[in-house]
């Protein structure tokens, strides 16, 4: 988790609502940004320092919260989102949902009901960061790896053993064999099972995968 208090960006177009949720949140000890429209919130400076997560209202003047949520999507944004509206419905829930929401509350907002959504949504977001650092880690060992090398783990980590690689790769065993060592080496883990398993953690086997393809 970063050094830093968590922050909590609050989109709302009704000043009073925005006042009083960033009033509200930041007394239980969270950083707090306000923003009155999507387009102001797109338009703040992008990086963050810490877990973060937005609640936003899904009625807004110029981009409302549904379209919000697709356009971070879209851009890869991984931020949580808590949806809070006075005009929800079923069908609307279900969409959000389905994009990745984290909540969906119905205005007037209990404080309750909103602090347990936002402490979710934090959690989420610092699984998030960690996940992301742990594959960043990851890439930076495969980097290491020769071409030669990213091929032999590719097929070893389908399966095959040593015998079918070299037979594969039309080399002698004993050449894998070698390659295989370097790897794990490289790659700072103990075996291939040990491996295998951080990288599957890691989400990245994909990745090496469709590298080599291309």
């Amino acid at each position: 988790m970063s050094d830093h208090p968590p922050i909590v960006f609050v989109v709302d177009d009704d000043e009073s609502v925005r006042r009083a949720l960033t009033r509200l949140i930041r007394s239980a000890g969270y950083r707090v940004e306000g923003y009155a429209s999507a387009r102001a919130f797109l338009d703040r400076p992008s990086s963050m320092d810490a877990e973060a997560c937005l609640v936003l209202d899904v009625q807004l003047p110029d981009l409302n919260g549904l379209a919000l949520q697709r356009q971070l999507n879209a851009t890869g944004v991984t931020l949580p989102i808590i949806f809070v509206t006075a005009h929800g419905d079923i069908a609307m829930t279900v969409n959000a949902m389905k994009a990745g929401a984290m909540d969906f509350l119905t205005k007037p907002v209990g404080e309750a009901d909103l602090f347990v959504a936002i402490e979710a949504a934090l959690l989420h977001a610092s699984e998030v960061r960690a996940h992301r650092v742990e594959a960043d880690i990851i890439l930076n060992r495969l980097s290491r790896l020769t071409p030669r090398e990213r091929e032999v783990l590719s097929l070893l980590a389908e399966g095959r053993v040593n015998k079918q690689v070299a037979c594969e790769l039309g080399t002698a065993v004993k050449t894998i064999k070698v390659h295989r060592g370097r790897v794990l080496e490289k790659m700072e883990t103990h075996s291939l099972a040990e491996l295998v398993r951080i990288l599957n953690k890691a989400n990245v086997l994909h990745m090496l995968k469709h590298a080599l393809a291309h």
